[in-house]
């Protein structure tokens, strides 16, 4: 496996340091299938915007590499650092897993965003964003370059309206926040560029409300996008596998009701790639 860590850094940004994107690449084996081309899944951690949370990064990447896919978890600039500063971070990751496809044996027709609470709301974001003119040119690319095949939202921040984890608003956006708010509540930017999504979310989600999730879910339908959805009837906000390997320090977040999430997700990916081949 090639696990190495890659700077992501973007030109005209004056940063201290630069994102970083953690890489779980999987080698083939002439045993196996020497010419195998993998999905591969970009992880975005949650963290409201403010930090990148360790239990929504590894333990994730984990299980996506044990269903056979490669996977990247990015560790995107958060506030004080403001949007589109971490948006271009994960549109450059998806460039340079397409670019190392070869190297890589990645599928280019499958390269998929998933993202946590307000990394959903990242990964979304690409979702309906990607090819805007202002992502291209300052990644010197094309707009194909940067688009996701596929999002996976898990308990996605989405709305900046009534139902809105404010702080995530506030802290991505800062003194842009009036300028740009409505943009950015993505159930309002959903177009028929969107790629399929696979989403899920609890009913009893007291931080993010699941009206975020349906919100979008509405939004998709409208736009005739493919969607899989599941609303769990029990959880709290960012189970991340919802086991006891993801579990809080202080136990909490261990839910067995949500614990298949990951075995779906999975399953949708192997589909969308088969669709890709």
């Amino acid at each position: 496996m090639k696990h190495e860590v890659i700077d992501i850094k973007l030109e005209g940004y004056e940063l201290t340091e630069s994102a970083k994107l953690y890489t779980y690449v999987l080698d083939n084996t002439p045993q196996v299938d020497s010419n195998r081309k993998r999905p591969a899944v970009i992880i975005c951690p949650g963290g409201g915007y403010s930090r990148t949370s360790d239990r929504e990064a590894e333990p994730i990447a984990i299980q996506y590499l044990a269903a056979g896919f490669h996977a990247f978890v990015l560790r995107y600039h958060v506030a004080p650092v403001e949007y589109p500063v971490a948006l271009l971070e994960l549109a450059a990751s998806v460039k340079m897993v397409r670019e190392h496809a070869a190297e890589w044996n990645v599928d280019p027709d499958c390269i998929v965003v998933s993202g946590f609470s307000a990394g959903g709301h990242l990964a979304g974001s690409l979702g309906v964003f990607w090819t805007e003119d202002f992502l291209s040119k300052t990644l010197k690319t094309s707009n194909e370059m940067l688009k996701p095949n596929g999002c996976v939202l898990c308990y996605p921040v989405i709305t900046s309206g009534e139902f809105a984890h404010r702080d995530s608003f506030l802290r991505l956006l800062g003194e842009q926040y009036d300028a740009l708010v409505d943009k950015m509540s993505l159930e309002k930017q959903v177009n028929e560029n969107m790629p399929p999504v696979f989403l899920w979310h609890t009913y009893t989600d007291a931080a993010v409300p699941v009206e975020n999730s349906l919100l979008l879910l509405s939004a998709l339908r409208q736009n005739n996008i493919s969607v899989e959805f599941h609303m769990y009837p029990v959880g709290g906000h960012g189970l991340a596998l919802a086991n006891e390997e993801t579990k809080n320090s202080d136990g909490r977040g261990v839910t067995p009701e949500c614990q298949g999430w990951i075995h779906l997700a999975t399953d949708w990916v192997r589909r969308l790639g088969d669709k890709s081949c």
